[in-house]
């Protein structure tokens, strides 16, 4: 989980700088989305790689401290919820803006949307990402204080056969999730 650090401040250089250029005057600057051949790397290629990790890591401790008490167990849940709502987010509002932006300024025939529409959509993918900087930032700093707290050395109650039920149902549709985002990539 320690590499959410690194990983904040990627995407904080992703936002100001790469989103910045690409946002700042579109249509006109939409070329400049590290996207295509003129790019030797796309952002994705970073990102998703250790977004998918902490996700791994994130539930893995979730479930290592299921039976410490709440007070404990709740900065264990932001993490693991948090990425796995930032990576949905990603999925569900970014990937379809990437692509009509980066036809739209490429000038491709898969374009969809209006210069106009992409000026619009712009601003909405720069106020998202913002979304995404805090909520990665919240991530990190819940399970950093997670591993700088001793660890309590009393058990919670065991949880009632319902919430043991919801847990297996949410755990398998994390899995289920991640083989699907793996194998969208």
């Amino acid at each position: 989980m320690l590499a959410g650090g690194p990983l904040v401040g990627a995407k904080l250089f992703d936002l100001l700088v790469l989103a910045g250029a690409w946002s700042a005057n579109p249509p006109q600057s939409l070329a400049m989305m590290p996207y295509g051949k003129a790019w030797p790397v796309d952002t994705g290629v970073f990102f998703i790689p250790f977004s998918a990790a902490m996700l791994v890591a994130g539930f893995g401790a979730l479930i290592a401290g299921w039976n410490t008490p709440w007070r404990y167990r709740w900065l264990l849940c932001v993490p693991s919820v948090g990425i796995l709502t930032l990576l949905i987010l990603t999925v569900a509002a970014f990937w379809p803006m990437n692509a009509a932006l980066f036809y739209h300024g490429i000038g491709s025939p898969k374009n969809s949307i209006t210069d106009a529409e992409s000026i619009a959509m712009a601003r909405l993918w720069v106020q998202l990402d913002w979304v995404r900087v805090l909520g990665a930032t919240a991530a990190f700093v819940a399970a950093l204080r997670a591993l700088t707290l001793p660890w309590p050395q009393d058990v919670a109650a065991k949880d009632p056969p319902i919430v043991r039920a919801f847990l297996g149902l949410a755990l398998l549709g994390v899995a289920g999730f991640v083989v699907w985002f793996v194998s969208n990539i």
